[in-house]
């Protein structure tokens, strides 16, 4: 179980959409719903899934992929920086988690 204060405060924000399990990875957490990782944590960075459209929307309002190096290139996930709006109201929470967690089903 994560002894990360961070993904374990995951627990409540998500409560909306239901439980959630945490699993570490990538050096940091993938965030599962009912199986399907639909977010990830990176040094206490939230990134969602994000389809095409998500991508294009919240690169828009300034939030940035996922990224790592490998073998001297620079790779992006299809994880977004989440919105602050996830922290500071449970609906937003929830309908951004369902936008993600449908973006994780559809790939």
């Amino acid at each position: 179980m994560p002894t990360n204060q961070f993904a374990d405060s995951l627990h409540d924000v998500f409560s909306g959409l239901g439980p959630i399990h945490l699993k570490r990875m990538f050096g940091g957490y993938g965030v599962f719903y009912q199986g399907k990782m639909f977010a990830l944590v990176v040094s206490d960075q939230l990134y969602i899934k994000a389809d095409t459209h998500m991508q294009q929307a919240l690169t828009e309002r300034g939030y940035s992929p996922f990224t790592y190096v490998r073998q001297g290139k620079t790779i992006a996930l299809s994880y977004m920086e989440a919105p602050e709006e996830i922290f500071e109201d449970p609906d937003e929470a929830t309908e951004w988690a369902r936008r993600a967690n449908a973006a994780a089903l559809a790939s």
